[in-house]
């Protein structure tokens, strides 16, 4: 997995003041967590632009004023509900050892033949997923190739799988399928619905032909049988 490196300082203080100030500055408070205690830093907020702003995962090496070098993954982030000003992020620290878990996104490359043929659509029911893997086996991303999907087709967690780390969540979970679309269902309704009235009017004609006739005899006849 790739990594982004953020170059902080550490906090003296944590309280509401001094984080104000922080913010006022153009910095962002942040703290790491897992490690023997928490460590509270802050970084310039353009220090996070490709960290937060991108679909693709990354973990982080933070490194501090004295030297020191800490590898951790994003956590949580908290926004400002107005502005969308980056508050606050948590990190958790990274050790070579321990597995951590964290969520990755899935990528679909290919070109799937229920879509370009059947007229179908792709329909992604997961976007990201959550995996537990060792810090040097976490992937940038997870590759959904559609390019054998016809239509009814999908794709299951359980295709997406490797030795080298665990997906968190069933197998059978659907992470994108190729669907008929509404258009193509309804032309399949409309001819259904052609073919029963076609049905019907031959059933109607055939009835009409086979019925007894109820024409009344000529006036003619009826006076020949009198005599």
């Amino acid at each position: 997995m790739k990594s982004i490196t953020i170059n902080g300082s550490k906090r003296e203080h944590v309280g509401k003041v001094a984080t104000k100030a922080l913010r006022n500055a153009g910095k962002v408070p942040c703290v790491i967590y897992g490690g023997e205690k928490p460590i509270h830093f802050s970084a310039e907020e353009l220090a996070f632009s490709k960290l937060v702003y991108t679909a693709d995962a990354h973990t982080v090496v933070v490194v501090l004023e004295d030297g020191t070098k800490i590898d951790a993954v994003l956590q949580d982030i908290q926004f400002h509900p107005v502005t969308d000003k980056i508050l606050h992020i948590d990190f958790f620290q990274l050790h070579e050892g321990k597995e951590i878990s964290m969520i990755i996104p899935v990528k679909v490359v290919g070109t799937a033949p229920g879509v370009k043929d059947q007229g179908g659509n792709l329909s992604r029911n997961k976007r990201k997923l959550t995996i537990r893997a060792l810090p040097k086996n976490l992937p940038d991303f997870l590759t959904a190739d559609i390019s054998n999907l016809k239509l009814n087709d999908s794709i299951t967690v359980a295709d997406l799988s490797e030795e080298t780390f665990k997906i968190l969540h069933p197998d059978t979970q659907v992470v994108c399928q190729v669907k008929m679309s509404r258009a193509s269902l309804s032309i399949t309704d409309e001819t259904e619905d052609d073919e029963e009235t076609e049905e019907g009017a031959e059933a109607s004609e055939g009835t009409a032909e086979n019925a007894p006739s109820t024409d009344k005899p000529e006036a003619g006849n009826e006076e020949a049988k009198s005599e």
